[in-house]
């Protein structure tokens, strides 16, 4: 029953990018169709930014697992140089039908709350113009508003992706939804409905201990004291959109990217699920400075 939950939140059944993948796997690993179904519809013009809001791998408050801090004016959304460019991107992945949204029924009360927090944040934010029916976004770019389909909707409004987090079973929270336009080497098909654990499966950092502190964090998370982190990974590509299925070996042998993400977590005051945001950066190695890209390779244990 789960199973079939997940294939149809996931809204797999009558995707296009069902016969494409297949298509594309042919001979090749389900993590190569998938990068290679990755760069038909993202093209391969790089999205890149130039600076970060933090460097958490040289942050000692930071740098310690999980590094959260408190998010300051409010600011679990922000905008920033690669606006335009990563919202377009968005724009291409969900009218493309890609496998970046789903929803489950025990995320559907949260869904419905966190779109409605943001239509009202949006309304009080500079560049956005809010009606009844639309949004107009600061690049211009006129949004409908779908009540019916939060994620879809909150995935073309903000660079950020939104993941959603109900309380489950063996007291550990529960990913009931999401818009995950950017995956970061893993895919939403894998981790809905599963709880924090089995979606951090492959972290070997994520051991039982981490688990423990990372479930009492969620709950001490309240409302109106969103709080966030940063984390960072070396890539060999650019391709924001970059998922890859749990059994599928990394591929990035040589980096030349860092990517990192700032993540957010707060409660909502109604349901009492947890939003977490996801803001991508992505920026050549070669851009970072020489003292922080030493750092960063040392993080990493890549020789220099």
């Amino acid at each position: 029953m789960l199973r079939a939950l997940h294939y149809d939140a996931f809204g797999l059944r009558g995707n296009p990018w069902s016969p494409r993948l297949t298509a594309l796997c042919g001979g090749q690993t389900m993590g190569l169709a998938y990068l290679a179904l990755s760069r038909q519809i993202m093209g391969m013009n790089a999205i890149l930014n130039h600076t970060l809001p933090a460097l958490p791998w040289m942050e000692p408050a930071l740098a310690r697992l999980p590094g959260m801090r408190p998010v300051l004016d409010d600011a679990w959304t922000v905008q920033t140089e690669t606006f335009a460019a990563q919202m377009a991107a968005r724009d291409r992945l969900i009218a493309d039908a890609a496998p970046v949204h789903a929803l489950l029924p025990a995320g559907q009360a949260a869904a419905e709350e966190v779109y409605a927090l943001m239509l009202a944040r949006l309304r009080g934010t500079p560049g956005y113009a809010v009606t009844d029916a639309s949004v107009t976004r600061p690049d211009g770019v006129g949004v409908p508003l779908r009540p019916d389909a939060p994620p879809q909707t909150l995935g073309r409004l903000v660079q950020e992706d939104v993941c959603l987090l109900t309380p489950g079973g063996m007291g550990e929270h529960t990913l009931s939804g999401a818009i995950l336009c950017f995956p970061a080497s893993w895919t939403l098909a894998e981790k809905l409905g599963r709880p924090m654990t089995a979606i951090h499966t492959p972290v070997r950092a994520y051991d039982g201990d981490m688990a423990r502190r990372v479930q009492r964090l969620l709950d001490g998370v309240r409302v109106g004291q969103p709080l966030w982190r940063m984390n960072h990974n070396l890539y060999a590509s650019a391709d924001l959109f970059h998922p890859r299925p749990e059994a599928a070996p990394r591929l990035d042998a040589v980096p030349l990217y860092l990517r990192a993400e700032r993540q957010c977590l707060l409660r909502l005051p109604q349901t009492g699920a947890i939003v977490f945001t996801i803001h991508t950066y992505l920026m050549r190695l070669a851009d970072l400075g020489v003292g922080a890209r030493a750092a960063l390779f040392v993080a990493h244990g890549v020789a220099q």
